[in-house]
């Protein structure tokens, strides 16, 4: 007999009743609240069909039903696929969203070397003391663990682990409850030693298990905060400006554009940075001139920063170079329609 979708739906409202209640559950409750408008009648039909297919059993004639444990595998395994679904869901979302953000931002970063006429650079966001929203474990194969972890903003990591230990789906389960149980909600800074050692002692056998997942965890994190793509436009307009086209100094800087590892460096510094001077037209917004900067093949430049602030908590950085006699009232003006454009866009995403 086949377990069709008007039989899955009776049998998850049944097992979720029992659930809730604890007591044998009958077709009339069933009918309230299964959204199926079917009688109660046809209900108890599918209800035998169901206890003969060995997903339920009747505790005496008179009573309702309770699910088997056949039943309750069924459940588990439910709510397993819905969340594999979610997941997959959230993250084509997401790859969609990104895709759009960096078009914007690679666009946005050449209007603003247009706009100044000197060097520009742009971040990709990346979630300020991002917060573990649920982790999500699987078994693909024999020794092999894939964790799905996912993070306030809904950003997303996977992640396919080696395991030394042979796990049952039972056991996966179990250990998945345990993770989110303790680190749901919690950011980096607040997943201590001891909660990690905790957990440890409480999953037996299984801690090292519990803590090659942590360790995992943590890593994912302190790689989303490190900061994403670096965009930049503009390079060839320091050639405009005498102070900076001698041929080795114009060099050094263009190689930093192309390279992007000190800008990477820079832009991680600048992020890090919580309070910067404010002027109350232009925003927030940090200045180094020469040798204050982070990256040594500037030291004849001048670099404007700033913050951009997006939803979700997503923080990125926009930054100018140019000479140290750069227009900084016009740069300044700039950087600030370049946030306001960067917020109206991303609300539309």
């Amino acid at each position: 007999m086949e377990l069709d979708e008007r039989k899955k739906i009776i049998l998850k409202h049944i097992i979720k009743s029992y659930l809730d209640t604890g007591e044998p559950v009958g077709s009339r409750t069933i009918s309230k609240f299964s959204g199926l408008n079917i009688s109660p009648a046809t209900i108890r039909n599918e209800m035998s069909d169901l206890e003969e297919m060995g997903y339920l059993m009747q505790p005496h004639p008179s009573a309702g039903r309770i699910p088997t444990d056949e039943g309750y595998r069924f459940y588990v395994n439910c709510i397993r696929e819905e969340s594999k679904t979610q997941v997959k869901e959230v993250s084509s979302l997401m790859i969609e969203r990104v895709d759009k953000l960096e078009m914007l931002l690679k666009h946005l970063v050449k209007t603003l070397a247009l706009d100044t006429d000197y060097a520009a650079l742009i971040s990709g966001p990346t979630i300020n003391k991002n917060k573990i929203k649920y982790v999500q474990l699987s078994l693909p194969r024999e020794g092999k663990l894939l964790m799905t972890l996912v993070l306030d903003g809904n950003v997303i990591k996977n992640e396919l682990m080696d395991i030394s230990e042979s796990l049952d789906f039972e056991t996966v389960r179990n250990i998945d409850l345990m993770i989110n149980n303790h680190l749901s909600g919690l950011s980096l800074e607040e997943i201590s030693p001891k909660l990690v050692t905790d957990m440890m002692v409480q999953a037996g056998e299984h801690g090292q298990t519990i803590k090659g997942i942590i360790d995992t965890v943590v890593e994912l994190i302190e790689t989303d905060s490190e900061g994403g793509e670096v965009f930049t436009s503009g390079a060839k307009n320091i050639f405009k400006y005498p102070e900076l086209a001698d041929v080795e100094r114009a060099t050094e800087l263009i190689t930093a554009f192309e390279e992007k590892e000190d800008l990477k460096k820079l832009v991680k510094e600048v992020a890090d940075i919580e309070e910067v001077e404010c002027d109350s037209d232009f925003g927030a917004v940090q200045v180094y001139f020469g040798g204050e900067g982070p990256v040594k093949n500037m030291q004849n430049c001048s670099l404007v920063t700033a913050h951009y602030e997006l939803a979700d908590g997503m923080r990125g950085v926009i930054g100018v170079i140019g000479p140290k006699r750069m227009d900084y009232e016009k740069v300044m003006s700039s950087m600030k329609n370049m946030k306001e454009q960067l917020d109206r866009a991303f609300r539309d995403f």
